[in-house]
């Protein structure tokens, strides 16, 4: 008898400990029309769907559907209804929904004019990145946020100069030096961010799993999958509408309580990570902007 386990027993421990931990510190659900975790193992009769990644390759190991159904009888082979023949199709691109509308990410440079509040302020915090300057922040209910200013817009100009090559520091002190009658800004919509239009199945679901706001996994052959939804993206606008520093709840509530088209707006988690970067997560909170915008 060997007193040293084998590869096969060090792969079934390993299941087993992916099983344990992801049974028993499962993200928030954002497929599920209820924010609760622990309503999902319910919802789908105690079953979790299948997901990308999958178990399989847990920690580098290649594991086939025998060795796993084997070892883990916990692990569902399908975990969700399969989709009805409307949910096969492609969300389509279509102008005259309300939610695209909302999310577009529009082409080239734009101009707007604004003035400060009583306060001096315009509602408006900036970030350097990569030699230009970009919107980290937009108060509610500011000066910013009433001309449409939105997380992740690069700002060209600032009455009249040139922004690239600015740092942060410089970008707020110019803005606070400026005359408040009148601030001009050329600002190109969001570089970093894209929009992704879902379907939401016959229960109400578009596929994905998030935690603290990123994407973690994505369900196998959901709108989600078919539309080219990514992990490691961070939610930034569902239905144009900023979501970014609320809880995972509510933003389960906001996708639970949409239509049944959704248009999400993501970044990549480290580019958001960096937007981000020394913001407190009560600031990104209780400050940020998360109204429904008017088209």
């Amino acid at each position: 008898m060997s007193l040293y386990p084998s590869v096969e027993d060090l792969k079934v421990d390993k299941l087993i400990h992916a099983q344990t931990v992801f049974a028993s510190n499962p993200p928030i659900p954002a497929i599920l029309n209820e924010a609760s975790a622990s309503s999902s193992a319910s919802q789908y009769g105690g079953l979790y769907p299948k997901l990308y990644p999958e178990l399989s390759q847990y920690m580098g190991l290649s594991l086939n559907e025998d060795e796993i159904q084997r070892n883990m009888s916990l692990v569902p082979t399908d975990g969700v209804a399969r989709p009805s023949a409307i949910n096969n199709m492609v969300a389509p691109i279509s102008g005259s929904d309300l939610g695209i509308r909302r999310a577009e990410i529009k082409q080239g440079a734009r101009e707007l004019i604004l003035c400060k509040d009583q306060d001096g302020k315009i509602g408006l915090r900036l970030k350097s990145i990569d030699n230009g300057i970009f919107v980290q922040l937009v108060q509610a209910n500011s000066p910013a946020s009433l001309v449409g200013l939105k997380f992740g817009d690069q700002v060209l100009q600032i009455n009249g100069e040139n922004c690239a090559g600015w740092s942060s520091d410089k970008s707020h002190k110019f803005l606070k030096q400026v005359s408040g009658d009148k601030i001009s800004m050329v600002v190109r919509d969001r570089p970093f961010e894209r929009t992704i239009t879902l379907h939401k199945d016959s229960s109400g679901h578009v596929g994905f799993i998030f935690k603290n706001g990123k994407i973690t996994s994505i369900v196998k052959d959901s709108s989600a999958a078919r539309n080219g939804l990514l992990t490691e993206h961070n939610l930034c606008e569902i239905n144009g509408q900023n979501v970014i520093g609320i809880k995972d709840s509510q933003v389960a509530d906001i996708l639970s309580g949409s239509a049944n088209i959704v248009t999400l707006t993501v970044m990549p988690a480290y580019i958001f990570d960096h937007m981000v970067k020394r913001m407190a997560s009560s600031v990104l909170k209780s400050l940020m902007d998360h109204s429904v915008p008017e088209v």
